[in-house]
């Protein structure tokens, strides 16, 4: 079956991977409402297109945090990536580093921060749970910042982790040849079976709870990184972070894996970056499987998106190669939209180029 787009490999994935192990990708927290919303809410943005305009030449470069990059989409963190495929985190580094992009490496990866620097180079940052040890975490930045990763990605929204229920009735574990890389001389490693979810009990065991905006200004004692403050879906947490020294934001709901029934992120993308006004970069993830939906985040102030449950489901279908070839349609798609609306460099993508259902009705002004 030659694949076309984005979706198509998640019904590739679902046949190939255990039931336990596409459930724990692919599910949300309790109803799974916030779940379909992330998708739901980029159709209900619609393009206003500009036409005959020059775009016989399309820019789609752009910076982040001082590294350039071929494109404004990048690879959020997903976890545990060697259920999916033997070569995990390995495959998709490279794949990273080969479409020109940022990868960023989850804490509970099957692969560790010095391992994935070994796959040769690239811009990658990390992803940083807060455990209850800070000697843990003090570890493991340093370790991170030794690897060449230039960026800590801050998980903000687990305090505890989302009732999943797909993988209460799975009882979710880390199967047993696999360990938690960052973790495995710190015997943090394992995950074992429970009678519930095995990830919601490790979880709990190990997360700091008691972590707050103190501990962001606690982060920038311990690590010269620019840190991005990752899970904000409100103005007001928008600029408590500018306040507690974040270099970044990432509007996240965690892919819709925590707390139900809060607003995808497109919705929540305008209200943090009118928040932010420009002080610092605006990112977002959940929900993005088309080119249009990366220019419907841009035309709303982001400055490029992660994607990441695309990433599981190629790299479980056809792993590096698949990983690959999610970035190339994604960036393929998003050229093609650029140019059908008359945007020749991302600068040009503007909130005049979208409408969406929470508009008021526009004037139209008389040349």
């Amino acid at each position: 079956m030659e694949i076309t787009n984005v979706m198509e490999y998640e019904t590739i994935a679902k046949q190939k991977l255990p039931k336990m192990i596409y459930d724990y990708y692919a599910s949300g927290a309790e109803d799974q409402w916030t779940l379909k919303e992330n998708r739901n809410a980029f159709s209900r943005i619609l393009f206003r297109p500009r036409i005959l305009i020059d775009v016989s030449k399309i820019d789609m470069t752009t910076t982040v945090l001082g590294f350039k990059i071929s494109m404004p989409i990048m690879i959020a963190p997903t976890a545990m990536q060697k259920m999916a495929h033997p070569e995990g985190e390995f495959a998709t580094a490279r794949a990273a580093a080969g479409a020109g992009t940022i990868m960023t490496l989850s804490s509970w990866a099957t692969s560790s921060v010095e391992e994935i620097a070994s796959t040769g180079p690239g811009i990658r940052f990390f992803q940083l749970y807060v455990y209850k040890d800070r000697n843990v975490v003090r570890q493991l930045v340093r370790r991170a910042e030794r690897a060449g990763f230039k960026a800590i990605a801050l998980t903000v929204d687990t305090p505890r982790l989302g009732r999943r229920e797909a993988d209460i009735k799975n009882r979710f574990a880390l199967p047993s040849y696999l360990t938690l890389k960052n973790f495995e001389g710190l015997d943090l490693g394992k995950m074992d079976k429970t009678d519930d979810s095995g990830l919601a009990s490790y979880a709990a065991g190990q997360v700091d709870r008691s972590l707050n905006w103190k501990d962001v200004k606690w982060l920038q004692t311990i690590t010269s990184l620019p840190i991005l403050v990752k899970g904000v879906i409100t103005g007001e947490d928008a600029i408590l972070a500018i306040q507690h020294g974040a270099a970044g934001i990432i509007v996240s709901n965690h892919g819709a894996r925590q707390l139900d029934y809060v607003p995808a992120t497109i919705t929540a993308l305008e209200e943090v970056v009118k928040a932010v006004q420009g002080r610092i970069p605006v990112f977002l993830d959940g929900g993005v499987r088309r080119g249009t939906d990366v220019f419907k985040a841009l035309a709303l102030g982001a400055s490029g998106v992660f994607i990441g449950r695309p990433v599981v489901f190629a790299l479980a279908a056809d792993g590096e190669a698949g990983v690959w070839k999610v970035l190339q349609m994604l960036h393929d798609e998003f050229e093609l939209t650029m140019a059908l609306s008359g945007c020749r460099s991302l600068k040009e993508i503007t909130r005049n180029h979208i409408m969406t259902d929470w508009d008021t009705p526009r004037a139209v002004s008389r040349l």
